[in-house]
């Protein structure tokens, strides 16, 4: 599903009273203070060392391939997410891996060096192809495809053979408001049905080695309906008692897709309710001081970080600056130059299979640079020159015009 235009409602706050007057910077100073340089809860860092700052680069349908993850990280964002890779798209012949993948490793295996560590995203409605598919993202297709085919019918076993490290952990995305395929759930809709949710869980939980952490996406509820706040609940229970390390819970409903405010008051109940659980949140964090304002409010373990890092990394090094102690600062032309350059480059390598990879990358990366132009001072303007890119030269000349 789209996020944008007459899908999305525009950049607002959370329906969350008295948040909007919490100090972020005050939020850091006491990450820091608690928890030591980056402000990271260290039941994460024990989890996963590298995962040292209180918030990640969520997946994004349709952006946040390998080109957006490695801007990211190079602005200090610790871990990224795959978009949600639909499991039988990996189980048809790994495709599903071209969303994951610089693109120039033979087999679209996600190995680029600088993408690590990488959270694989999986979403999908039968327990046993979930598992199956888990199971690949993990081996990179050390069997062969029909093997994996082949497990989810005649059962599937755990992993054989070395694996590749190429996710640090999988995801499950039991979130994104799609519509059902054939009658059957996936995504959000599992929301409304537990029992499943639960199943599809257990399946890939058990599928994976010990020391793979599985990981779960949510939102608040399906509906605002008591029946569905105590299905969210009962999902929620048995997801910890199967073995999840953490859940990151958008605050809007599933219904809502992507309109409307989200709701932070849910998740800080959600976290008062389950202190002993490793619990992240989403929604209308649309900069800096949201990361800070939504952990402050909510007390959770951290932020992932989804529409509003598109086409602005830095908000990652904004707020590493605020742990720090630093006044956080706002790109100049110079690096907003120095970021679309890496960008289409970075894209270009993503794309290499395209029939015209750089046709492809030149009309892919207008939506970036749309969004990219809102931070310069003639962003109207910059925005209708990057609209109408068709070529590598033409993306040249909107920076010559624009970003000297």
């Amino acid at each position: 599903m789209s996020i944008d235009g007459n899908n999305a409602t525009p950049p607002s706050f959370a329906d969350a009273p008295g948040a909007q007057e919490i100090d972020p910077r005050a939020v850091a100073e006491d990450l820091v203070n608690r928890f030591g340089p980056g402000g990271m809860d260290p039941r994460v860092r024990e989890i996963l060392p590298a995962f040292d700052a209180p918030f990640y680069q969520a997946g994004l349908a349709g952006y946040s391939d390998a080109a957006m993850r490695i801007i990211a990280r190079r602005h200090g964002c610790p871990i990224c997410v795959t978009e949600a890779l639909l499991d039988r798209t990996l189980l048809a012949g790994g495709r599903g891996f071209a969303k994951a993948d610089l693109g120039e490793i033979a087999g679209n295996v996600p190995s680029a060096a600088e993408d690590h560590p990488l959270i694989g995203q999986i979403m999908g409605s039968d327990p046993n192809e979930m598992a199956a598919g888990a199971l690949k993202m993990i081996e990179q297709g050390h069997r062969s495809a029909k093997t994996y085919r082949d497990m989810v019918k005649d059962g599937v076993d755990g992993p054989t053979g070395p694996l590749q490290e190429s996710f640090a952990a999988i995801d499950i995305n039991l979130a994104c408001p799609v519509k059902k395929i054939s009658k059957k759930a996936r995504g959000g809709h599992w929301l409304s049905e537990p029992a499943g949710a639960i199943k599809i869980i257990e399946a890939v939980r058990e599928v994976l080695p010990a020391n793979t952490p599985v990981t779960l996406k949510l939102r608040r509820s399906f509906d605002d309906t008591a029946e569905m706040q105590e299905n969210f609940y009962k999902l929620f229970d048995a997801a910890y008692d199967i073995g999840i390390a953490w859940a990151t819970v958008h605050g809007r409903t599933v219904q809502q897709k992507y309109m409307g405010p989200s709701r932070w008051d849910p998740l800080r109940e959600l976290v008062r309710r389950n202190p002993e659980r490793i619990i992240f949140g989403s929604g209308d964090v649309w900069d800096v001081n949201q990361i800070f304002r939504m952990i402050g409010y909510t007390g959770l373990a951290g932020v992932s970080v989804a529409r509003g890092c598109i086409g602005n990394p830095w908000i990652f090094r904004q707020a590493r600056d605020l742990l720090a102690g630093r006044e956080p600062r706002t790109p100049t032309i110079a690096e907003q130059r120095e970021v679309l350059e890496q960008h289409f480059e970075l894209a270009l390598a993503v794309n290499q299979r395209t029939r015209d990879p750089e046709l492809h990358t030149s009309k892919n990366m207008r939506k970036f640079g749309i969004k990219f132009a809102a931070h310069h001072p003639n962003s109207e303007e910059v925005k209708r020159a990057f609209i109408y890119v068709k070529s590598l030269e033409e993306w040249g000349k909107v920076l010559e015009e624009w970003y000297i």
